[in-house]
């Protein structure tokens, strides 16, 4: 099931930030579009390169960022089918971000060595 989106966005504190979050939330969309920075990318390569994700909700979170438009999704007719993924323009514009939260990560790797 989809997550529920907001229906508008008012000035309240932080509604700018939460717009923001609401794009790249979940486990997998931020792994999906730090994978995406590579360039083009057929599914079995993202399932690859995400790790533990399954099909189903690499399936979903793929979805989901296709609606959002910050990904595309590109369908070959051909057999067996291929498609491809690929990040937008409004995509890539997520990509100093998505780079900087690595570099945070990389940084504090120790807080996830605790758990």
């Amino acid at each position: 099931m989809a997550k529920a989106r907001h229906s508008r966005l008012d000035c309240t504190p932080g509604c700018a930030v939460e717009a923001a979050v609401s794009l790249i939330d979940g486990k997998w969309k931020a792994v999906i579009l730090y994978h995406l920075q590579d360039g083009t990318t057929r599914f079995n390569e993202l399932r690859r390169r995400a790790g533990d994700v399954t099909p189903r909700m690499l399936i979903n979170q793929l979805r989901e960022l296709e609606a959002d438009g910050l990904m595309e999704r590109e369908v070959f007719a051909q057999v067996p089918p291929r498609v491809e993924y690929s990040l937008s323009d409004r995509g890539r514009s997520l990509s100093p971000i998505i780079a900087a939260l690595k570099d945070w990560g990389d940084a504090n790797m120790d807080l996830f060595a605790r758990r």
